[in-house]
């Protein structure tokens, strides 16, 4: 707004338009606009620019009709002639390209930038995963949680509250009720505070847990070295041995942790014959539980004719009956990463 310019306007048939500065300019502009009922997000603007519009608007009294539309016409040129438009700002800038560069880079543009620089702490804390913000509750006094709480989004709030142990959010609660006092500085501050705790920690190498990393490559893994490698895991750490399980999806994994309705996608996705395969070299009874999950929730000409396939394709040896399930657990993976499909967590699998 303040980067407007005038332009002439000659109209020999009406009043002369009342030369005007582009301050006023902009502020004619947002008078008008709200006065059309929009939204006008003026937070977005630097602290100092938002007084002295708002001073400006309380200065003013009116302005002629010829002067008010020659300011609207030159302010819809100015967004007519525009051809593209930029962040403004690094807070911007690293909301634009975030996941495009390093985590390095992105936090060493912080630091240089300055916390204030990045734009609202909050929104940044508000984007923070379950888990992170766990570990902030743990390392800040319960008032300061009890603000932290407040400031987040309903759902989010009840996720992290569900999530912590019940005395913790019984004592967070009950801190939230003494906040009416909270002052807007003393929000800003501590949302400045806690941002700068988080620009703080050194970038990960890895976004994914051990245990996750662990569990990807053993979901690939033959069976009898899964086996052997947890086993293993059991006797140096059984608390890490148990995440690893945790992260581990395998073939016999399929009835409890994909929905019924989302096998039609897997059968799209999958060969005919890889599931031949796999239904010809089921012989434990997890993996025969398996095949006729699968077989149930497809349509009754599709499960004959995978029958008729793998019958036809006789004994086969282990290990192709093994690459042809793990096949299919690929695909599974694929489905879940790309969002099409949602697996049960293993805490939803005990519940049910």
């Amino acid at each position: 707004m303040s980067q407007l310019t005038a332009i002439p306007s000659p109209r020999p048939d009406s009043a002369p338009v009342v030369r005007l500065s582009r301050r006023a300019k902009a502020a004619i502009v947002v008078q008008f606009i709200l006065k059309e009922g929009a939204d006008v997000p003026l937070t977005a603007l630097p602290e100092d620019l938002q007084m002295q519009l708002t001073q400006l608007l309380g200065e003013m009294r009116y302005i002629d009709r010829n002067t008010m539309n020659s300011v609207i016409e030159e302010f819809a040129h100015e967004l007519d002639s525009i051809g593209l438009s930029f962040p403004g700002d690094i807070a911007g800038a690293l909301s634009a390209l975030d996941g495009k560069i390093s985590d390095q880079t992105a936090s060493r543009l912080r630091k240089e930038a300055g916390v204030r620089q990045i734009g609202d702490p909050w929104k940044r804390i508000a984007a923070l995963p379950n888990a992170r913000l766990q570990a902030l509750v743990g390392s800040e006094s319960i008032q300061v949680v009890a603000v932290m709480v407040s400031k987040l989004d309903v759902s989010k709030a009840a996720d992290l509250l569900s999530s912590l142990p019940g005395d913790v959010a019984r004592r967070i609660t009950y801190a939230m009720s003494m906040t009416d006092a909270v002052t807007p500085d003393a929000v800003d501050r501590i949302g400045i505070s806690l941002a700068t705790q988080i620009d703080a920690e050194p970038p990960k190498a890895f976004r994914s847990q051990p245990s996750e990393r662990v569990g990807a490559i053993l979901n690939f893994s033959r069976a009898a070295k899964r086996d052997e490698l947890l086993t293993a895991l059991d006797e140096e750490d059984k608390m890490f041995a148990e995440e690893v399980r945790k992260s581990i999806f395998t073939f016999a994994h399929i009835p409890d942790r994909m929905s019924p309705i989302d096998i039609p996608k897997l059968t799209r996705d999958v060969d005919q014959e890889v599931f031949a395969q796999a239904i010809s070299g089921a012989v434990s009874e997890t993996d025969v539980a398996t095949i006729e999950f699968i077989l149930s929730n497809i349509s009754n000409r599709m499960a004959e004719s995978l029958r008729e396939a793998s019958e036809d394709l006789g004994d086969i040896k282990p290990k192709q009956a093994e690459a042809a399930m793990g096949d299919i657990v690929r695909a599974v993976r694929a489905l879940a990463d790309s969002g099409e499909i949602t697996l049960r967590t293993s805490a939803e699998e005990d519940e049910s």
